[in-house]
């Protein structure tokens, strides 16, 4: 079985004794119900302990010809590696050299005729100021004061309602009667 995929971490930070006490508790509360978590903490725990006992002291150190050993092995394993690694990849292609060949001249010449025939996007070149005015939309200053039409305005620009609003704010209306209910003729009640 598999251990938790949440609990992996965890567990591992348990055998090293790097949890909290709480951390700890839940831990060990799952580890009783999850056999896979059980065979994890084991296995983790036989690996810490082997490389706590096979840690080596501050006395012991290796010579100097021991690293200079290493060093040339180290080198000569590098270099040998990348050697191996390419070397295939040559010996592949010259062998099928005549059929790499003109793969590549063709691409070669595909690119080129592409980059040579391929329409390029122009460039826009900057409307005239005098036809730029007449994109900008108007805004009519005898819009109707109801709310749909703020409602557009603000969609299209903030500057344009508060000017809208300034405008009509500044408008004189046509004068209305005010009606109070002093001015309301009375109705004649009858007893």
């Amino acid at each position: 079985m598999k251990p938790c995929a949440t609990h992996r971490k965890f567990i591992a930070w348990l055998a090293l004794d790097a949890l909290d006490v709480q951390e700890t508790r839940d831990l060990r509360a799952h580890l009783e119900t999850c056999e896979g978590c059980r065979r994890y903490l084991d296995e983790i725990s036989n690996v810490t302990e082997t490389l706590i006992a096979a840690e080596s002291g501050p006395d012991t150190q290796a010579s100097e010809s021991f690293h200079q050993r290493l060093l040339g092995r180290l080198r000569a394993e590098k270099s040998a590696s990348i050697l191996e690694a390419a070397l295939p990849g040559l010996r592949a292609m010259l062998r099928h050299w005549r059929v790499v060949l003109p793969v590549v001249g063709a691409t070669a010449v595909l690119f080129a005729a592409f980059s040579v025939f391929a329409p390029h996007p122009a460039v826009p070149s900057p409307a005239p100021i005098e036809a730029q005015a007449t994109l900008t939309p108007l805004v009519r200053s005898d819009l109707d004061p109801t709310l749909s039409c703020y409602q557009r305005v603000a969609n299209r620009s903030l500057e344009e309602l508060d000017e809208l609003l300034t405008r009509q704010g500044n408008r004189n209306p046509p004068p209305t009667p005010l009606y109070t209910a002093a001015t309301l003729p009375r109705a004649n009640v009858s007893d």
